[in-house]
């Protein structure tokens, strides 16, 4: 059936026509026969339908159509969680990456990737060795690198090599002397230098290891004696990757206030505003300091808005920093018996923050991985919002404010009917069942808890609209992964890791289109190929709907379409990178 162009819109003048392939809508309502064409005009969708209707009414004479051949139209990816700029960032340093993003597989892989970049032309111009992407559950003995190791990489210069999890990491002597960290260094609230002797805890020789809070320093002056020319190439880089995987509207998932106002100057800069739509969101403790330079809304200003703020509290579950409620099946070196992960702040501190997220209107994402975190997200979320409606006469439920749990990794099932009863999105990073399923089977949770990771079938069992994101750079922003790994759910070694929580693979594209949309309302506009709403769309080498499901993984992103215009086109050369001169640079908590 054919969907009319809105009132105004003249017909005969279509900037191009979309035909000859499946074409995947999402919209709310399907009819029976699937469309065969899409007309778009000024950037929006003016036409869905009959193909023969499409050109007798659409086509004119400076029309472009556009035959898919055989390949499939979807609604452009949405980002419901990343970091923008640390994608930049990983494609700028050495690349620590186990396959199948990359080859580390040893420590001496990992030194040698590191070397590499040390003598490459950015490495010689960062003060720093710096290294993103190792993942201890692949390196011998599934051990950290220590500063032992990274010694061997450089004694005169400080090395980095950044945990997958962008929550932990290791420097080598040189760094921990320039991060002031010794024998009588106490662990910052929130995080750990991890000891060569697990018996002076929590004081002696640090090892190299850094968790959380004592980690950020260490990312934060390596980031800052990179070259600026480098730094300046960040965003260019990161809108470049989203746009190879198909996504059209991308997060900044974790940007102080500094890097807010940066943004703005770079979409300012960029040449005709930046090439996706960029939501970003402020790290939710400068926030509350200063909540008159977040200025949030829903209108995009050359492709960029503040969405909100970010909550964190607490870790990562691969990284076993996560705030567990049960014991962590092998509990990492030099902890205690029973130990479950500790929290990032304190509960007074997560009502102040919710509390200055309902009063100023910003919508509130929190990163919440273990269920002890998801207890206090929740606790401190019915306290705010039974102060916000007190005095008042509330209709039924909670206001429209759709909080977002992020990773929401280990929810339970209580706590998704708790996120039913408040209103709150979860967005889950599916991808983890691939990564380090094993891993959490093995050692980090045990079977029965690992099999519950991620869970989507209980989200859709309750009516929850949920999302999947690729939380780059942790991982790459593969979408095709982030869509195979809801319905698949296979991991590394070939297991299938909870059978039960498998979903669809229209509910796995749901989650990173209109689900999506919905979560940034903007549900009108986007996420669905509709008429009136923008042209954002996808071409995908075939139809994951039809395809089998273990070959979801094998799709391929041909073309990005924002707004009418190609943004990516696999068949095309890259562009040249676009000089910037704003500093915007990457934060860890991801």
């Amino acid at each position: 059936m054919a969907m009319d162009p809105p009132g105004g819109t003249a017909s005969g003048d279509a900037d191009v026509i979309f035909f000859g392939g499946e074409i995947v809508t999402v919209a709310a309502e399907e009819s029976e026969l699937a469309p065969e064409a899409v007309a778009v005009k000024d950037g929006r969708i003016v036409f869905v339908g009959d193909r023969s209707r499409a050109f007798a009414d659409w086509q004119g004479d400076g029309t472009v159509l556009r035959d898919l051949q055989g390949r499939t139209l979807l609604p452009g990816f949405i980002d419901a969680h990343g970091h923008l700029t640390g994608t930049g960032l990983q494609a700028t340093i050495a690349n620590l990456l186990a396959e199948p993003d990359g080859d580390v597989t040893d420590l001496d892989s990992l030194r040698q990737k590191l070397r590499e970049f040390a003598d490459s032309p950015v490495g010689l111009r960062s003060e720093w060795i710096i290294g993103f992407g190792y993942d201890d559950s692949m390196l011998d003995g599934r051990k950290h690198p220590t500063r032992a190791d990274l010694d061997e990489v450089s004694t005169e210069r400080p090395v980095l090599a950044i945990h997958q999890s962008f929550h932990l990491g290791a420097v080598n002597s040189k760094g921990l002397e320039l991060l002031g960290y010794g024998p009588g260094t106490p662990d910052p609230a929130g995080g750990v230098i991890r000891r060569e002797s697990a018996l002076v805890r929590p004081y002696g020789v640090p090892d190299g290891v850094l968790e959380e809070s004592a980690f950020l320093p260490a990312s934060g002056l390596a980031i800052d004696g990179m070259d600026p020319s480098d730094v300046g190439q960040f965003l260019f880089k990161g809108l470049r990757a989203a746009a190879r995987f198909g996504f059209t509207t991308v997060q900044e998932g974790a940007a102080s206030l500094d890097v807010l106002d940066a943004m703005r100057e770079a979409a300012a800069e960029y040449p005709g505003g930046l090439p996706a739509d960029v939501v970003v969101y402020v790290k939710a403790g400068e926030a509350v300091a200063e909540p008159e330079r977040v200025r949030a809304g829903r209108e995009y200003v050359r492709g960029l808005r503040a969405g909100g703020i970010k909550m964190v509290l607490d870790g990562s579950p691969q990284g076993r920093t996560a705030w567990l409620t049960e014991p962590y099946k092998t509990r990492p070196d030099g902890t205690d018996e029973g130990y479950r992960g500790y929290r990032a702040i304190e509960d007074e501190t997560a009502l102040a923050q919710l509390r200055a997220g309902f009063e100023n209107d910003w919508q509130v994402i929190a990163h919440v991985n273990g269920d002890a975190a998801i207890d206090q997200f929740v606790g401190a979320l019915r306290t705010v919002t039974a102060e916000s409606e007190s005095g008042a006469e509330p209709e039924p439920g909670p206001a429209d404010r759709r909080p977002v749990a992020i990773h929401a990794q280990t929810a339970r099932a209580d706590q998704l009917d708790a996120f039913a009863e408040l209103g709150v999105i979860p967005s889950f990073f599916s991808m983890h069942t691939y990564y380090w399923g094993d891993w959490y089977r093995e050692t980090v949770l045990g079977k029965a808890r690992a099999a519950e990771i991620s869970p989507a079938r209980w989200a859709l069992d309750r009516g929850l609209v949920y999302t999947s994101h690729h939380d780059a750079p942790v991982a790459l922003p593969n979408s095709i992964a982030i869509l195979s790994s809801q319905v698949t759910r296979v991991t590394r070694s070939g297991h299938v890791l909870g059978r039960h929580q498998r979903v669809s693979a229209l509910d796995a594209l749901k989650s990173l289109t209109i689900n999506a949309a919905h979560q940034y309302f903007e549900q009108d506009d986007k996420g669905s190929i509709e008429v009136g709403k923008l042209a954002d769309l996808v071409v995908l080498s075939d139809n994951p709907l039809l395809v089998p499901s273990k070959a979801i993984k094998d799709l391929t992103v041909e073309e990005t379409v924002k707004a009418g215009v190609t943004v990516y086109d696999a068949a095309s050369e890259e562009p040249e990178p676009v000089p910037v001169t704003a500093r915007v640079t990457p934060a860890p908590h991801c």
